[in-house]
């Protein structure tokens, strides 16, 4: 995924790239073998986000691992009920596993926004220990900045998206995600930093 930074609306390419996942359960979509995303509704969130998905996606000659945003409208992505006039030319996130805080870069592809701690040939992705996180965390929470604040007041976070990672109780479809970026011919599954 080519993605540019600045929160633009997302268009619509075309059937199948809405995800529907159960609420709160992490589940892999056996699309291909291996399975190519696992997608899962957001437990709880103020922002018109209606899936996330762990998606495995070409870069070059390997796979990489993307945390991709899918919105209930055409976007932007904003707080429910907030003006798009007050979006930040410049937006920040963070992903919270379980009191670990992994900084990531926020990105927006054509019809969903990308969050990523890493990359591979020039291909935004999560890392090795991001995944691994979610592979042995409970709750992720991520947490976004979206909105400008007004002069003299301290930027802060206003949109959340929580997800449940093993509602299930198995880390089977973050298991199938690895199986995607690392098969046996290739043998590193991280990205740096």
């Amino acid at each position: 995924m080519h993605a540019r930074r600045g929160n633009r609306p997302l268009r619509d390419r075309g059937a199948g790239r809405h995800f529907r996942g159960k609420t709160g359960c992490l589940e892999a979509r056996p699309n291909s073998s291996p399975a190519r995303y696992a997608v899962v509704e957001p437990t709880q969130t103020n922002l018109n986000v209606a899936s996330v998905v762990l998606a495995c996606e070409n870069a070059h000659d390997r796979n990489v691992l993307q945390l991709q945003l899918y919105l209930t409208n055409e976007g932007p992505l904003l707080p429910k009920g907030a003006d798009a006039s007050r979006l930040k030319a410049d937006p920040r996130a963070e992903v919270e596993i379980d009191g670990k805080i992994f900084l990531v870069s926020l990105l927006f592809g054509d019809d969903y926004a990308v969050l990523a701690d890493g990359e591979m040939g020039g291909f935004a992705g999560v890392s090795e220990s991001l995944v691994d996180a979610m592979a042995k965390g409970k709750t992720m929470n991520l947490r976004l900045d979206l909105l400008a604040e007004p002069p003299g007041t301290k930027a802060a976070f206003d949109g959340a998206v929580v997800i449940d990672l093993h509602a299930d109780g198995s880390s089977a479809p973050i298991e199938a995600m690895r199986q995607c970026v690392s098969p046996m011919k290739n043998r590193s599954v991280g990205l740096t930093r």
